[in-house]
C-alpha cells in the first residue's frame, strides 16, 4: 500500500496549532492538485464536530498521541495518507473524549477520494502501528526528516 504516499506530501511542520499545520500542508496539497479549494474549511470545520486526536500508548507507552484530520470525499481528488510530523506538540482534540485537549507530534491527514473505503484507511493505519516492530516505530515516531519518513513508510507500510 506504498501508493498512498507521495514523497510531495510529506511534510515536517513548526506550526502551533492545528488551524496553522493543516493550512500549511493544505496550501502545498492545493499546489499538488490533491485536494480542492475548500479542503481547508471542511477539514477544520469536521474537526471541530467530530475530533481526530488519538492515544496510541495503549499499543506501545513510547507511542505519541497522533491525529488523523479527514473530511468528505468530495473535497479531495485522491486518495492518499499525508504525514505531518510536528517539531512541537499541538493541540488536537481528542476522538474518544472530544471535550479533552490532547497534545500530539503527528499528523495524518487521510484524503479518500473514495467514501467506503475512508474507514478502512483508518483501520490499516492502526494496524500499520500494532503490527510494527515496536523499537523500529519509537525510531520512526523521532524522525524530523520528511524524506526519511516517506521512506520508511514506503518500505513498511
Amino acid at each position: 500500500m506504498s501508493y498512498l504516499f507521495s514523497k510531495d506530501s510529506v511534510f515536517v511542520s513548526s506550526a502551533d496549532s492545528k488551524e496553522a499545520v493543516l493550512a500549511e500542508v493544505t496550501e502545498a496539497l492545493l499546489k499538488a492538485g490533491y485536494v480542492k479549494d475548500n479542503y481547508l474549511e471542511h477539514v477544520l470545520e469536521r474537526e471541530k464536530n467530530y475530533p481526530t486526536g488519538l492515544i496510541l500508548s495503549n499499543i506501545s507507552e513510547t507511542f505519541p498521541n497522533i491525529a488523523v484530520p479527514h473530511t468528505e470525499p468530495e473535497f479531495v481528488n485522491t486518495t492518499k495518507i499525508v504525514p505531518v510530523k510536528l517539531t512541537n506538540p499541538v493541540v488536537f482534540q481528542n476522538m474518544s473524549s472530544p471535550h479533552k485537549d490532547l497534545p500530539v507530534d503527528f499528523v495524518f491527514l487521510i484524503l479518500n477520494a473514495n467514501k467506503s473505503s475512508q474507514v478502512h484507511l483508518l483501520s490499516d493505519l492502526i494496524l500499520f502501528f500494532q503490527k510494527e516492530d515496536k523499537k523500529e516505530m519509537e525510531k520512526f515516531f523521532k524522525l524530523t526528516d520528511a524524506d526519511a519518513i516517506y521512506e520508511y513508510l514506503q518500505a513498511k507500510f
